[in-house]
This record gives C-alpha cells, structure tokens and sequence, in this order.
C-alpha cells in the first residue's frame, strides 16, 4: 500500500493520503484502462474480441411471417337435420304444431316452479357465459361459451344443435338477441364484438372500441326498428353504437371500474348500469350524464341484472350472497323490504331472472343449485340441484309456464320443467 504521506504538505510527492492511500497495482490497472479508452486512428478498425460469431440456421420464412388476423375470419356450420322444412321454412319460423301457442303475450299464463330435467344439451367443452332464448316465441335458444363459439339450439322437436357461430379467439362473454330475434351480438375477450345473422350465420358487421376494450356486457336498444346498442366495457365505459354506419355514438363515462350490467327501464327511456366499483347509476338514454348516483358503504358490487316484468323495478345480484331490489321509475331507491338470499353467489356472476309473469324469482348458485323465491313474500320455495359446478346462467322460457334453461362452467345446458 502507498504510504499516508504528510499531512503537513498538500500536493505533489509525499502528500496527504491518509485513509484514501492507494494499492499499488490499482496504478497499473488504471493505467491499462486509459490506454484501453484512446481513439482510434483514421484508418484504424475496431476490433471486438473474444466473441465467436454464432453459425445459425437461416430462418423459415413461415415462421417469421405474421399470421392472419383470425379475428377476421368467421365461419358457421349448420348441424341440423335439414335447412329447410316441406314448405322451405327455415328454423326462425315459429313452430306452431306444438300444443302450445307461442304468439301469445309474454306472461298472459301462470308460472310454475320446474320439477324435473327434460333435457340435457352438450356441444361446448368450456364453461358457458350466456344463454338467451330467442326474443316473442323462445323456439330457439342461443348459448355463449368460454370455448370461443357461439352455438344455437332447437328447444322443441329434436332438440337438436343447429348452429354454431365461429369466430371469436377467446371467451365470449355475452351475447344478446336484437328484438325481433334475427341478429344476435357476441363480444369477447378477443376485444371484439360482431353483429351475426341468426338464420344464415353470416358475420353482418365487426365492432371496436376506440381503447379496444374488452366488451362485459352488450344490450340492444329494445325497440323493433332499433339500430343502436350498448355495450359496457371493462375500461369503465358505456359505449353506444350505430349498427348501420358502424360508428360510435355516444360514450357514459362515469364509472370508476369495469361495468356488469345494462338494464333498460322506463319504457326504454332511461337504462340503469352496475359496475365493479360498487356503485348503481342511471342514465337518460342519449345523454352521457347521470341522472342518479347510488353507492353507499354497505353495497357491493351489482354482477346480474333482470327488470320485473311490471317495469317498476329491478332485481340485481349482489355479491354478498343476496338479490336486491330497486325502482325503476324516478327515485330508483332500493325498495328494503325485498331481499332474497339462501343462496351463495360470492366470486362469480350469476344470472338473476324473473318469471315473465312476475311471480317467481330464480338465480344460480355456486354450489350447483338454482333457487327459486316468491316476488312477494321474497321466501325460498324450491332448491333445485342442477349441477356439479357453480350454475351461472338461468333463464326462464318467455311463453311457457314452468320451463327453465340452466348452464353452468361444465358446459352443459340442462332444461327443466
């Protein structure tokens, strides 16, 4: 080591080291450094050493070269025994050698409880995310999978597949019939949402939003010569599209978190939205400003939603294992004394619905049950065991007395009367 030095004398030999006094080899590497860093000549080439240049294969161009977007592909396959009746009617047209009238007013007959299974359907390998029975006859019924199809049944006669819709990459997680029941919207994980055809299975048009948000919840504006829809994504927003330009109408941007649920009230005037940030709000459609806002601090976040059919309130699933009720008309406070539970829905969104003549409340549960209360006494009358996993989707049939169609994250759709 250098000596210390003196610390009488400043700079230059003998100085004061003290504690900072050098090895004497760090001279010598300091030294090589320096010469290591001095410019090169002008002719001078820089030579890295030390370094093998690797021999590498060249690469197949196959597998440098982009894939095709799949998104943009869709395709349809047609199960059913034939396209086309003795009088060459497809499947849309509603059936009428049933014993049953499907014309008549949703809700003009009294509901039952369902007893029994009457059928079981299988075709999806993952965990169904929709079911919807065609809107004013439910001779049809649509299901939305985890396996990225879309897939329409037959609910008389055969019961058979008819159709399945491919062209999403990943999950759908909804999908909902236009009102008169001859298109259908899906969305997906695959942030896209695509406008389907019912009876050809052609791909109408594509749809995106503008931060291409995965699409939670899609809803058509209910009246019979709609072109608009809504759909609730999961970067907080309720986008409003026009079907027939494409474009994006409108945008309500006031939630803090991924919306769950778009609920139309007021004789389609209003509609109601949940989302994850625990909060309820409702809206004048076509006007991007809340005209209620409810969160308090003993809510919690509102996953299903299903109007009564008298269109004075609205049944939500909250997600501490019960059902709340709120108005749909001016105030929307939630009405206290109807409260269902006896079922557990904690961690899953599970589908609420209402019988179409307002007498019976039913809802999954995530111990495979579907349950059923009064409206008006809001007492438990009936626990169905209907599956092995949680059963997230139920739906009522919109003309018949006690029919109800369940699924659930097996993939099997199961009726019951």
């Amino acid at each position: 080591r250098q000596k210390k030095g003196d610390a009488g004398i400043v700079d230059g030999e003998g100085a004061y080291k003290g504690p900072w006094a050098r090895y004497q080899d760090d001279q010598l590497y300091e030294d090589e450094a320096m010469l290591g860093e001095e410019e090169l000549a002008s002719d001078e080439e820089y030579i890295e050493e030390a370094i093998v240049p690797a021999r590498s294969a060249t690469v197949a161009k196959l597998t440098s070269d982009y894939q095709d977007d799949i998104a943009n592909t869709e395709t349809t396959e047609f199960h059913g025994a034939s396209q086309y009746d003795y009088q060459g009617r497809t499947y849309m047209h509603v059936p009428q050698d049933l014993g049953i009238d499907l014309r008549q007013e949703p809700g003009s007959q009294k509901n039952y409880i369902p007893k029994k299974l009457i059928h079981t359907w299988k075709s999806h390998t993952k965990a169904i995310n929709a079911l919807r029975f065609l809107p004013n006859s439910g001779h049809l019924l649509l299901s939305a999978s985890a396996d990225a199809k879309v897939k329409l049944w037959d609910v008389y006669h055969n019961r058979e597949l008819l159709r399945t819709y491919s062209g999403h990459t990943k999950s759908v997680t909804d999908a909902t019939f236009s009102p008169t029941g001859t298109h259908f919207l899906s969305g997906s994980y695959d942030r896209h949402m695509k406008l389907w055809d019912t009876e050809t299975g052609a791909c109408i048009s594509r749809f995106q939003t503008s931060t291409k948000a995965v699409p939670h919840v899609l809803r058509f504006y209910p009246s019979t010569d709609t072109n608009e829809f809504l759909c609730g994504t999961s970067d907080k927003k309720i986008v409003q599209f026009d079907i027939r330009s494409g474009e994006m109408t409108q945008e309500y941007d006031h939630h803090l978190q991924a919306v769950n649920t778009i609920t139309f009230v007021d004789e389609n005037r209003r509609f109601i939205t949940t989302s994850d940030d625990k909060s309820l709000r409702a809206w004048e459609y076509n006007i991007p400003v809340p005209i209620k806002f409810i969160a308090e601090p003993y809510m919690y976040s509102l996953v299903r939603a299903s109007p009564h059919p008298n269109g004075k309130s609205v049944a939500f699933q909250s997600g501490d294992n019960q059902i709340v009720v709120y108005a749909s008309t001016d105030r929307f406070r939630q009405n206290r004394k109807k409260c269902f539970r006896g079922h557990n829905n904690a961690g899953y969104a599970i589908d609420v619905g209402i019988s179409p003549d307002g007498q019976f409340l039913m809802s999954g549960d995530s111990g495979g049950y579907v349950c059923f209360w009064d409206w008006k006494t809001c007492k438990m009358w009936h626990k169905v065991s209907a599956h092995e996993g949680p059963v997230v989707c139920a739906v009522w049939h919109p003309k018949e007395s006690s029919k109800v169609a369940t699924a659930g994250v097996g993939g099997e759709i199961k009726y019951w009367d």
